[in-house]
Formats: C-alpha cells, sequence, structure tokens
C-alpha cells in the first residue's frame, strides 16, 4: 500500500478522534445550557425567540436541536472508527 496514503488515512483518524472528541465537550455545554434554561426560564430566552413562542415549545424545539446534534455525533464516530480501522489495516498489510 502506499506509504503516503497510509500517513493521510492515520492522519484523519487523529484528526477525526480530536474533532469528536471537541463536538462532545459542545454537546455537553449545549445540554448543560440546556438544563439551566428549562430550570431558570429567563424573560430574556423567549425574547430572543420571538414573539408568540411559550416554553413548551422551546424545550421541545432545543430536545430536538440536541437530538439532532447527537445523531450527527453518531454518523462522525462511526466515521471515524471506520477510519481508525482502515488506517490499523493498512498498516498490517503494508509492513
Amino acid at each position: 500500500m502506499n506509504s503516503a496514503f497510509e500517513r493521510r488515512v492515520h492522519t484523519a483518524a487523529v484528526a477525526g478522534w480530536w474533532t469528536l472528541l471537541i463536538v462532545v465537550i459542545v454537546l455537553w455545554i449545549q445540554w448543560g445550557f440546556y438544563l439551566w434554561v428549562m430550570n431558570a426560564r429567563p424573560d430574556w430566552v423567549l425574547a430572543m425567540v420571538g414573539k408568540g413562542v411559550s416554553w413548551p415549545f422551546l424545550q421541545k424545539l432545543m430536545v430536538l436541536a440536541i437530538t439532532a446534534f447527537k445523531m450527527c455525533v453518531w454518523v462522525m464516530a462511526v466515521i471515524v472508527i471506520w477510519l481508525t480501522l482502515w488506517s490499523r489495516q493498512m498498516r498490517r498489510i503494508g509492513g
């Protein structure tokens, strides 16, 4: 196997793991913000979203956004795992 290609795949896997770590940290921050907003219910949040928005609607919207973000993280995790396994396999075959 081409050594330069193997290094690129390995580098992509390492970059993917770092990106995944950062995304998970952002997800935790987003979840903490959600818990704080739903507990405190500050008036400025509803004012920022717009007129006619209620707390139950905002709660559903935020849960939907967090769920969509988690699905993207899962897809990204599968891709990073695949890149890692592919890199290891190329290293074994290439010697």
